[in-house]
């Protein structure tokens, strides 16, 4: 059977209490309050009524003073509450609708209408949250199906590079190590932790003759190998989407230079963007210690200690100061995420 739904009925005199609660305990689990302070606990407790009947006339706190307070807060303001009151002419009808109520009942109450007016306001609210319900669903899907295409995306492109995908996955969390390190919240964290892994979406665009070289590139294969972040720029393209517009900003700018000896720009200091100076350790460091086809993997210390060396010239100082400080979040990150 479905769980009865709750009803809070609040009134400062008992007796008035005593005839909705007849009125309803049929059909209705029933909690009760004798004045708004005690209305207030109990909205915003960790059950919560799914309807409110609420007396206007009360000492200390009236109930237009609850209806207020309990619109106020997000995590009660959804609750309908239907007013039940000896004031039934226009103006104090109309404030209560203002402030939030969803109906009036006047005294004395009718059972019968009392009993539709709940039994409609429950089915509205029901139907209402059930579509934020969906609505939520579907859009927690959207995101998750983007996200996807997005790993997705990164993955063809390690894969064009002879990696296995693990690349993007320890890279990006790192970035978002680092990203916290540095005081950065935590939604731009996760933003990071999503957006990296197309940091080298251009490589898709780059010949399988250059990438592919166990030796050292010349001159003119360098200058076709470093096209890969304009080509994932143009990849990714123009987005009012935050996940979009960060990964264009890593994918263009994570072969930077605090410098300014980087490509594609040749940017220095803080005009790189942060994402892209957080991706650009955080690259670094795992491709050092990543076997390739044109190098081994270098032990972890060697590696720690190159992108140390790198501090106030290829890196930002901050971040690598966050870098050595986060050590042990790194490398259980690197221990968890082996390719093997």
């Amino acid at each position: 059977m479905t769980q009865r739904q709750t009803v809070l009925i609040v009134d400062d005199i008992p007796e008035n209490i005593d005839v909705l609660s007849e009125i309803l305990k049929d059909e209705y689990r029933l909690k009760v309050a004798l004045n708004g302070e005690e209305a207030l606990e109990i909205v915003n407790s960790a059950a919560p009524p799914d309807l409110v009947l609420l007396d206007v006339m009360m000492p200390r706190m009236d109930g237009y003073e609850a209806c207020r307070r309990m619109k106020a807060n997000t995590r009660t303001a959804g609750i309908p509450i239907i007013f039940i009151t000896a004031q039934g002419d226009e103006e104090h009808e109309t404030l209560g609708f203002e402030i939030g109520a969803v109906d009036y009942i006047t005294k004395p109450v009718n059972p019968v209408i009392v009993k539709a007016r709940v039994r409609t306001h429950l089915s509205l609210h029901n139907q209402s949250v059930a579509l934020e319900n969906l609505v939520k669903e579907r859009t927690r899907d959207l995101y998750a199906t983007r996200l996807e295409i997005v790993h997705r995306l990164g993955v063809a492109a390690e894969f064009k590079d002879g990696e296995t995908g693990s690349h993007i996955l320890r890279m990006s969390q790192y970035c978002r190590v680092l990203a916290q390190g540095i005081g950065l919240d935590d939604a731009t964290g996760e933003l990071l932790l999503h957006a990296a892994p197309m940091h080298d979406v251009g490589k898709i665009g780059i010949p399988d003759s250059i990438l592919s070289k166990p030796g050292k590139l010349d001159s003119r294969e360098w200058e076709v190998m470093q096209t890969h972040t304009t080509i994932g720029g143009k990849i990714i393209g123009d987005h009012k989407y935050d996940l979009m517009i960060v990964a264009k900003k890593i994918a263009l700018s994570h072969h930077e230079r605090w410098d300014g000896t980087g490509y594609p720009e040749g940017l220095s200091g803080e005009e790189i963007p942060i994402e892209g100076r957080i991706a650009a350790i955080a690259d670094v460091f795992d491709a050092l210690t990543s076997k390739r086809c044109y190098k081994s993997a270098w032990s972890t210390d060697k590696a720690r200690e190159f992108i140390l060396s790198g501090r106030g010239t290829h890196f930002d100082p901050k971040l690598i100061d966050v870098f050595a400080a986060k050590q042990d979040e790194i490398l259980a990150i690197k221990e968890r995420l082996s390719d093997e």
